[in-house]
């Protein structure tokens, strides 16, 4: 992987920050931050503002290159939104990446505009999972409807004024029926979630990926061993929060013991979370734009830029 890459310590990295200007104040960051996660404003200034520094140069760059094609077919070039990919493991810390990277490209002059959109929406619902015995891989690359994130991706490519994408609700655990979220021309799309790097399974006939529609993607990688004891913990905090929840698809969990939670969790990892990272996840690793590592205290400890 060395040779395809270039690859950054965290100080290195922080140097390509160059002038860019800090946007963030502590009571931005507070609203972002995910559940345990110690994001501060130093990871945001060494890790972040470099990140937004390049992207905001390869967003550039790409709308040149649709200004030049328009102008050599002598048309108008419609307004194509820069997709941004972030893949990872369930409990690396994606959502609240992508939520500050969201936060920070639209401070920016030249795009103003960033949606942010995940594929947990994209899922079949539970009955149909449950009508095909998956309702315990979801997550797993089967348990998507990968034909529906394929249909919004290629009506937002084209240029369509509005594309609509399903929403789902972490606290029913399900498709909301009827609930759609309109896109209308971002400058910037960024889609966050578990399988977005996926291109198929060994013998599959599919010709069309999610990835083939990303002008950028970023991994987010860090020891199995640190992952699984992020999501311990962040089931610990979700049964004392949004597990008490009568609404909850997880209120059977809010009255475990610590003990009972601790057990509960690290057997849904194994079962369920680490085995689809080790056999769907991290093996699309290799073909991100961008892979952050992070270390078991959540901050970034070094960066590998692929080359162009």
């Amino acid at each position: 992987m060395s040779e395809r890459y270039v690859s950054f310590d965290r100080a290195q990295w922080a140097e390509l920050r160059a002038a860019t200007p800090m946007t963030m104040r502590e009571s931005d960051l507070e609203s972002l931050r995910g559940i345990n996660e110690r994001i501060d404003l130093d990871e945001v200034v060494a890790v972040y503002l470099p990140l937004t520094r390049l992207l905001n140069l390869y967003v550039s760059a790409t709308q040149n290159l649709h200004k030049v094609s328009a102008t050599f077919l002598g048309t108008l070039a419609p307004k194509v939104p820069y997709v941004i990919g972030v893949a990872g493991s369930v409990a690396v810390g994606k959502s609240t990446f992508a939520r500050i990277l969201q936060a920070l490209l639209a401070r920016w002059p030249d795009h103003p505009k960033v949606d942010l959109i995940t594929t947990d929406g994209f899922l079949h619902p539970n009955r149909v999972l449950e009508e095909r015995g998956i309702m315990n891989r979801k997550g797993f690359p089967e348990s998507y409807d990968t034909r529906e994130l394929l249909r919004f991706l290629r009506e937002l490519k084209s240029g369509r004024a509005s594309v609509e994408a399903p929403v789902y609700s972490h606290v029913v655990y399900d498709i909301v029926e009827g609930d759609r979220i309109a896109v209308c021309q971002p400058d910037i799309l960024i889609l966050e979630g578990l399988n977005v790097l996926q291109v198929g399974a060994p013998g599959s006939d599919a010709t069309e990926f999610v990835s083939d529609y990303f002008d950028f993607s970023i991994y987010i990688d860090a020891e199995e061993s640190d992952i699984e004891a992020w999501y311990v913990q962040r089931f610990l905090s979700l049964r004392d929060s949004v597990f008490q929840d009568p609404n909850s698809f997880f209120r059977h969990y809010a009255h475990l013991t610590q003990e009972e939670a601790v057990a509960t969790a690290r057997f849904i990892w194994k079962e369920i979370n680490g085995l689809n990272l080790r056999e769907n996840i991290e093996p699309t690793r290799d073909r991100a734009s961008l892979i952050l590592r992070k270390g078991g205290d959540h901050r970034v400890s070094d960066v590998r830029l692929r080359k162009l």
